[in-house]
């Protein structure tokens, strides 16, 4: 990408501020400063004005910290520059010229030195021909025995070039076969078991995603994601088994088995978790505004801790309190629709804790 090309990109994202800020008031006027609810606020103007979409990781990548300089793709700046009333990028670039500071030529003088002239007029003298003023005259000698003893170096490295190859390859064969011994000795141990999560409620499989973690004594905890309506499998050597098992709509629960007599196959009840599914339907499903408000009110303390996970690699999560996220929740956007609560903590009967994340949307071409 040109420094001529980033410079229209930035002369486009000043354009978008201008023309966010005629009908909004975000958080902060700089458009590299605006945080989630600004965001979102933005997308949903841009697909009303526009009829496209930006996805929250798209623009924090490009909006708010573009170190390496770097534009979207084209359909991206297309929609972009629709936004701010162009009918495409280059109608964009034409009407809105930038330039760039022309570098002046840098001037570099050679000097030839002495030396130099010397080495130019030794280059370009004609070679002499017959120098010398004799010529050596060929020896003649007996080269038989020579001959007969470059002949038995000859044989003998051969020989001991072939003992060498055979060895190394009879070494690796061996080593070879060491090491499927001891693949399949281990493997003969292992077995498998296969564990699946029922709502014990409703006595049905578990429709969301569960995290298993694996704990084993002296070593770091294992984490495994099993998908939704299917079972976990394990294989293992060992006589013990524990495990946790967690949801964002089931109570974590943790289970010890003594693997000596266990069955292959068993089943797990998992309780739901009330409170963080009344969560999610008071803050995704319901559409009664006064309603939603009121349960949410009732559902979180008001000293919540309320995480936004944001999908960057620079900008990794961010605060929002109790009203901040009602707001958002009751917000008529069609990133509701891309909110999933990631795990939510409960104290006293009111929701402590919730760490949310709304989902990339953004169509890829």
């Amino acid at each position: 990408m040109s420094d001529i090309e980033f410079s229209y990109f930035q002369s486009l994202k000043n354009a978008i501020q201008d023309k966010y800020l005629e009908t909004h008031s975000p958080s902060h006027d700089d458009i590299s400063k605006w945080r989630g609810i600004d965001i979102i606020y933005f997308q949903e103007d841009l697909r009303q004005k526009a009829k496209g979409n930006i996805s929250e990781k798209t623009f924090y990548t490009y909006f708010k910290n573009n170190a390496q300089e770097k534009t979207p793709r084209i359909d991206m700046l297309n929609i972009l520059s629709v936004y701010v009333g162009y009918s495409s990028w280059f109608e964009f670039k034409k009407k809105n010229p930038v330039s760039l500071p022309t570098p002046k030529p840098e001037i570099v003088e050679e000097k030839n030195s002495p030396e130099t002239a010397e080495q130019i007029n030794t280059n370009q003298a004609p070679e002499s021909s017959d120098l010398s003023p004799t010529k050596q005259q060929p020896v003649s000698i007996d080269n038989q025995a020579v001959d007969e003893i470059n002949n038995q170096i000859a044989n003998r490295s051969q020989h001991s070039n072939f003992l060498k190859r055979y060895l190394w390859l009879g070494i690796s064969i061996f080593l070879f076969a060491v090491v499927l011994v001891l693949v399949f000795y281990d493997n003969l141990f292992y077995k498998k078991y296969t564990y699946a999560f029922i709502d014990a409620d409703r006595n049905s499989s578990i429709k969301g995603e569960l995290d298993v973690k694996i704990i084993r004594e002296n070593e770091s905890p294992i984490l495994f994601k099993v998908k939704p309506n299917a079972p976990f499998v394990y294989e293992t050597k060992s006589k013990n088994l524990k495990m946790e098992i967690s949801s964002p709509f089931y109570k974590s629960e943790t289970i010890t088995r003594d693997l000596t007599n266990a069955p292959d196959t068993e089943n797990i009840e998992l309780k739901p978790n009330e409170y963080a599914v009344q969560l999610y339907y008071y803050s995704k499903s319901i559409k009664d505004f006064k309603k939603k408000t009121s349960e949410l009110n009732k559902l979180i303390s008001d000293n919540a801790l309320i995480y936004q996970v944001v999908d960057s690699d620079i900008y990794g999560i961010e605060t929002l309190d109790k009203q901040k996220y009602i707001s958002l929740v009751t917000l008529p956007t069609t990133s509701l629709e891309n909110l999933e609560v990631i795990d939510s903590q409960m104290k006293n009967g009111k929701i402590v804790m919730i760490k949310f994340k709304i989902t990339d949307d953004e169509k890829k071409k």
